[in-house]
């Protein structure tokens, strides 16, 4: 029986940004071959009331950010109803069997102000075990 990190790489691929009320921030591109999914998960780690925090996915045939486009059904999405209420919780989104090469996770904020943490992407390779990427300093697995 595979452990879950022989079954996902792990990659870091997005900075933290800072509150603001128009965010449009691009992870870095990961070029799907060799993959069959990729989910994206950020954290909200600050927002004001109203704020809207959306985490997209977006694809391309190049790798280039010129050209990328949203990928239907991907947009989470949440309205904050006060200050803080949305702290410490997560946007997460997955595109399964994506139709383009290159993919990119897009983080936005509307109306009022969202702070994001890092961009993780969990990647699922067409063959096990999976190796962790280069933003991943150490794995240890244990079962008992």
């Amino acid at each position: 029986m595979h452990k879950i990190i022989d079954n996902l790489e792990i990659r870091e691929v997005g900075a933290p940004v800072a509150a603001g009320s128009s965010i449009d921030d691009n992870s870095d591109r990961i070029d799907m071959a060799g993959y069959e999914s990729v989910a994206f998960a950020v954290p909200i780690t600050d927002c004001a009331d109203t704020g809207v925090a959306t985490l997209t996915i977006e694809e391309n045939t190049a790798d280039s950010d010129s050209g990328m486009t949203a990928v239907s059904g991907t947009a989470a999405t949440d309205t904050s109803a006060a200050d803080d209420d949305l702290n410490g919780t997560l946007l997460v989104t997955e595109y399964r069997k994506p139709a383009s090469r290159y993919v990119q996770a897009v983080r936005t904020s509307a109306t009022a102000n969202i702070a994001y943490g890092n961009v993780i992407a969990l990647l699922k390779p067409k063959r096990l075990p999976a190796s962790q990427g280069a933003t991943v300093s150490d794995a240890e697995s244990v079962s008992h």
